[in-house]
């Protein structure tokens, strides 16, 4: 995958000034869920694939679909909309899974999230995050880094770290 200025987006980048596109901001990708757009730190993408059938897991969460095959690594895929209680959707052309990684307490994790579509990568400069109020709605408040004010909209910024550890099991921290 690459990021808006076409170079690849690295897993393993360990610059702090790697996801900052200018002094101060931050890259996010954006993507939409019931009708809201959410954003997570383009540092944590992998990739993101379109749409494909996973392989069920008997007795796992109803957010879990199952598992996908990434070019040898079973990674587990997570239904957000299910995960934060929003109405149900048919998967469509526009609908796609964004392969994140996150650092947990037993190592690097791999775990596609699915979405309704991908929208666009911002430049947020840390000033422009608004801390989360106290009632958030479906998501739950500790997911929520903040919320930026982009174009007339807003939009809410997650804690993909957390959400995914917490979604996948075995991080005892990320439930916390």
């Amino acid at each position: 995958m690459s990021n808006s200025n076409g170079t690849p987006a690295n897993p393993n980048a360990s610059a702090p000034e790697a996801g900052r596109s200018q002094a101060g901001s931050h890259q996010y990708l954006s993507f939409f869920l019931g009708g809201e757009e959410y954003a997570t730190d383009i540092l944590k993408v992998q990739e993101i694939k379109g749409w494909d059938t996973v392989t069920r897991v008997p007795y796992s969460p109803d957010y879990l679909l199952g598992v996908i095959n990434l070019r040898g690594a079973i990674v587990p895929v997570v239904d957000l909309r299910v995960r934060f209680a929003l109405d149900k959707a048919e998967f469509d052309a526009a609908t796609v899974i964004i392969v994140v990684h996150v650092a947990g307490t037993r190592g690097n994790r791999i775990v596609g999230i699915v979405v309704d579509a991908v929208s666009d990568v911002y430049s947020v400069p840390a000033d422009k995050i608004q801390p989360p109020p106290d009632v958030i709605g479906a998501v739950d408040h500790m997911y929520v880094v903040g919320l930026a004010s982009l174009d007339d909209k807003l939009v809410i910024i997650l804690d993909i770290e957390r959400l995914v550890l917490s979604s996948v099991g075995g991080e005892n921290q990320a439930a916390a």
